[in-house]
């Protein structure tokens, strides 16, 4: 038992030739790219969600194809196809003006990837944040005379955080998940190095596991950091249970 335990323990060992230290890389990785994505998904969906409420009828057309199609298309197909479709149209582009081709660097793109997915995903949220806001308080805001982004600042965002909180906490969630898809294009995060480790030693079930308990850790390390800005955006509101 002692010498199971042992052998365990120097499969996990984070020096070689233990795989400890490639499993923490990949867990910084999948943060890395989990964190940049949602950065880049949240801009995406806040030009999305207010480009849908600002009243430009051609606009929205165009963002109800984005959120609907994005949506309705498994992420690993988009993935795939928004990386391979995506590297060979810019390098095409870039011929076109006898430009040398690029190689698309790996963790670039899959945050571009993967932040675009996002990106239709908080469009709606945040839309429908935007939408429970009373209407008297952009009203208000009108008649006080504030101008569209200072309006924005003032009452827009402090309103629609404490509603697209919630929403905006689970796609964190979905997205930590999602970045093992973009193992499918070579970049090494959590997931692949699993794979590489199991694959190496044959001990699939420890160093799947090991990665499953790391999964966990970076969930439960998000709930506490979701629930501390909820607290300071809902401060000075009744709580709810």
């Amino acid at each position: 038992m002692a010498t199971a335990q042992q052998g365990i323990l120097e499969l996990l060992s984070p020096y070689p030739p233990g795989w400890g230290g490639v499993l923490l890389a990949g867990a910084v990785s999948t943060v890395a790219i989990s964190a940049c994505a949602f950065a880049v998904g949240l801009l995406l969906g806040t030009g999305g969600a207010l480009g849908k409420l600002s009243g430009n009828r051609l606009l929205r057309l165009l963002l109800d194809f984005y959120t609907t199609v994005i949506r309705a298309v498994p992420e690993l197909i988009l993935i795939v196809g928004l990386y391979y479709a995506g590297t060979d149209g810019l390098n095409r582009l870039l011929a076109a003006f006898d430009l040398p081709p690029v190689n698309v660097n790996g963790f670039v793109a899959a945050v571009a990837v993967l932040g675009f997915v996002q990106g239709a995903y908080m469009t709606e949220v945040l839309r429908g944040a935007i939408l429970a806001i009373p209407v008297g308080q952009i009203e208000a805001a009108k008649a006080f005379g504030m101008g569209p982004m200072l309006r924005f600042r003032r009452v827009l965002l402090p309103a629609l955080l404490p509603n697209a909180l919630p929403g905006l906490a689970n796609l964190w969630m979905s997205i930590t998940k999602d970045s093992a898809l973009v193992a499918v294009v070579g970049y090494q995060e959590l997931a692949l190095a699993t794979r590489l480790a199991g694959a190496s030693t044959k001990h699939y079930f420890v160093f799947f596991l090991a990665s499953a308990l790391l999964y966990l850790a970076i969930t439960l390390v998000s709930n506490v950091v979701f629930k501390l800005i909820e607290g300071r955006v809902r401060r000075g509101q009744p709580r709810l249970a």
